[in-house]
C-alpha cells in the first residue's frame, strides 16, 4: 500500500486562513488533487482517515475547514461519538455557524482552495475532483458550477437540501457543470425528499451533465460517518466503491471531459 504523509496546513482566503488537512502520498510526487468538503461536524480524525484512504489510493487530498471564520476545526467541541442525543445538541451551537457560511463566501473559499491547490507541487497540473458530505455535496455542486474549468470529477454523498425553492439552491448550477457527478443519495432522508431528487435529476439531465444519481436502500443521513450513530457499513463501503471508481474514471481512464 502506499505511504501516506498527513499535515496540518493553512489556505489563504478572501477572510483570513484556513486550516485544512492535507493528506498526499509520501514519495511527493504530483498526484491528481481531490479538494474534499466536509459534513457540518468538520475536520475531525474520521475526517483525517477518509482522506488518507484517498491519498493511498494515489491522490493529493485536500480537506479545510468550511467554518475557518469561526476559528479552527472543530469549531464546537465533538464527542469521540455523536449519537442521536449528542446530535441535537451540536446542530443547536452550529446552525447560526452554518448560516454564516452564505454561498457568495463558500464559493470564494472554494476559489481559494483551487488556487492554492494550482501551486501545491505535491498536486498535478490540470482540473480537480471534489467530494461532498452532507452539506458539503452542495458545496461541491456549487463549486463545479462556479469553476467549471478547474473540476473534473463531483462526488457528493447524503447530501441535504440540493434542489429546495432557494433561488441559490446547489441545483440550480446544473447549466454551468462539465464534469461527471456522481450522486449517492440516504433512502428516506427528511433533508433530501423524493421531489427534490427527482428535481435535482432533472436539473442534471436537462443541462446535459454526465452523472448518476443513486439512492442507498436502508442507509441514513450520514452513512458514512463511522463516529456517529448513522454510520451504515454496507453503504460506507459503496460509498468507497462510488468515490475510488469515480476518480479512476476522471483521472486514470483517460482525459477529463
Amino acid at each position: 500500500m502506499t505511504d501516506v504523509r498527513g499535515t496540518e496546513v493553512r489556505v489563504p482566503t478572501e477572510d483570513g486562513t484556513a486550516d485544512a488537512y492535507l493528506a498526499r502520498p509520501a514519495d511527493g510526487a504530483p498526484r491528481p488533487a481531490v479538494l474534499c468538503f466536509t459534513d457540518a461536524f468538520g475536520v475531525r480524525p474520521t475526517v483525517r482517515e477518509a482522506a488518507d484512504r484517498v491519498a493511498r489510493a494515489g491522490y493529493t487530498v485536500l480537506v479545510p475547514n468550511l467554518f475557518h471564520r469561526r476559528g479552527p476545526a472543530p469549531v464546537v467541541e465533538l464527542p469521540g461519538f455523536i449519537d442521536a442525543e449528542a446530535r441535537g445538541e451540536i446542530f443547536r451551537r452550529l446552525r447560526p455557524v452554518m448560516q454564516e457560511l452564505t454561498p457568495e463566501r463558500a464559493t470564494a473559499d472554494a476559489g481559494a482552495y483551487l488556487r492554492w491547490l494550482a501551486e501545491l507541487p505535491e498536486a498535478a497540473d490540470g482540473p480537480v475532483a471534489l467530494t461532498g458530505y452532507c452539506m458539503g455535496a452542495g458545496l461541491a455542486l456549487r463549486t463545479a458550477g462556479a469553476f467549471p474549468d478547474r473540476v473534473a470529477a463531483v462526488a457528493g454523498f447524503h447530501g441535504g437540501r440540493l434542489a429546495t425553492d432557494d433561488p441559490r439552491s446547489p441545483h440550480l448550477a446544473a447549466p454551468r457543470i462539465t464534469a461527471e457527478v456522481y450522486l449517492a443519495h440516504a433512502d428516506e432522508d427528511p433533508s433530501l425528499p423524493p421531489e427534490q431528487i427527482e428535481r435535482l435529476e432533472k436539473a442534471l439531465t436537462d443541462a446535459g451533465v454526465r452523472h448518476r444519481c443513486e439512492v442507498y436502500p436502508g442507509a441514513a443521513h450520514g452513512f458514512t460517518q463511522s463516529d456517529t450513530a448513522s454510520y451504515d457499513a454496507k453503504a460506507d463501503e459503496r460509498h468507497w466503491a462510488a468515490l475510488l471508481n469515480l476518480l479512476d474514471r476522471a483521472f486514470r481512464s483517460g482525459a477529463p471531459t
